[in-house]
């Protein structure tokens, strides 16, 4: 089921004044770098400092009583453990997270102040395991990628995005890319952009090590994967067939770029742009030059910032790591 604009619509009506409607803004320094015309979503400002704030709220905004009193379990690599925690805690609903262990530690460290009970285990996979296991137990789930409602909550990201960028189809981007983890983000967006500007191209962005919709692109399914990754909060350990349709559908394509490729990306990001994102949001960069080489001199880029939950000693240590600058 592609979940469509009405739902969208819907989503943002549910959410609104529990998230920001984040700044949409041309870059002047990235299309000096980039050659072409630059405009980017600051989903990196959004409460939790990542767009997952609207997928939790939305899913959260339709609990009954009877959740509500239970609880609600999330399984995260950094980002959505902290937004269902704290869109949980401002609702007043009781979560509990779970979280691998090389989760970034400031991840758990705002889940628990957020009030969230946290389990840290060892590996993505197993913490899906025990995600399953508390929700056998009552806890209602809250998906990072599959369920409609989530995506689309992730969906208003695009629909904010085409009101603010596509009003004028001569100065609209021509091609929009977003970061794959589970695949939420990019099935709400690209059903959201879709919807109001067909001919936009959109692009999925992943790194080597954490690219479960490339590998399921390429079954026909959904399949488990091997995590590598630095990336954390990109790291899924498979997507969802709802999000693999979507992606099939709506996508043009996706595109893999290496750990080292998004950490420079987010030091370029700071530089010419200004802004301070993780690597998450750094893979668009190098993905964005691909795009710009394929399509050509004509292209007009929009860059979905999806967060910007990394910290100073993280992303420099990441730079010394595999030897990058911006």
């Amino acid at each position: 089921m592609i979940v469509d604009v009405a739902q969208i619509e819907a989503a943002a009506r549910r959410i609104a004044g529990h998230v920001v409607r984040t700044p949409t803004v041309s870059s002047p320094g990235l299309a000096g770098l980039l050659g072409v015309p630059v405009t980017v979503k600051l989903e990196l400002l959004q409460r939790t400092g990542s767009f997952k704030a609207r997928g939790a709220a939305a899913k959260l905004l339709t609990l009954d009583d009877a959740q509500r009193a239970a609880g609600v379990v999330a399984v995260s690599g950094g980002n959505h453990g902290i937004a269902v925690a704290v869109m949980a805690q401002a609702l007043d609903v009781k979560a509990t997270v779970v979280m691998p262990r090389s989760a970034p530690a400031r991840a758990a460290e705002t889940c628990t102040a957020a009030g969230a009970t946290l389990h840290l285990v060892d590996g993505m996979s197993a913490a899906f395991g025990l995600m399953a296991s508390l929700q056998a137990d009552g806890l209602t789930l809250v998906h990072p990628f599959d369920d409609p409602v989530v995506v689309a909550g992730q969906g208003t990201v695009g629909l904010e995005f085409a009101e603010d960028a596509f009003a004028d189809e001569a100065t609209a981007p021509t091609d929009v890319l977003v970061s794959i983890g589970g695949g939420a983000l990019i099935s709400g967006v690209a059903a959201a952009l879709r919807a109001c500007s067909p001919r936009t191209r959109i692009w999925g962005v992943e790194t080597d090590g954490a690219s479960a919709m490339t590998q399921a692109r390429l079954a026909g399914a959904p399949v488990p994967v091997e995590l590598s990754s630095i990336v954390s909060t990109l790291s899924a350990p498979t997507v969802s067939q709802l999000t693999l349709d979507h992606v099939t559908e709506l996508v043009t394509d996706v595109l893999v770029v290496s750990d080292a490729e998004a950490v420079r990306g987010s030091l370029e990001l700071a530089e010419h742009a200004k802004v301070w994102a993780e690597p998450a949001a750094g893979c668009l960069l190098p993905a964005a030059g691909r795009v710009v080489d394929q399509v050509g001199p004509g292209a007009r880029i929009g860059l979905v910032l999806c967060g910007g939950n990394t910290t100073v000693a993280d992303l420099m240590g990441w730079s010394r790591r595999f030897d990058v600058t911006g």
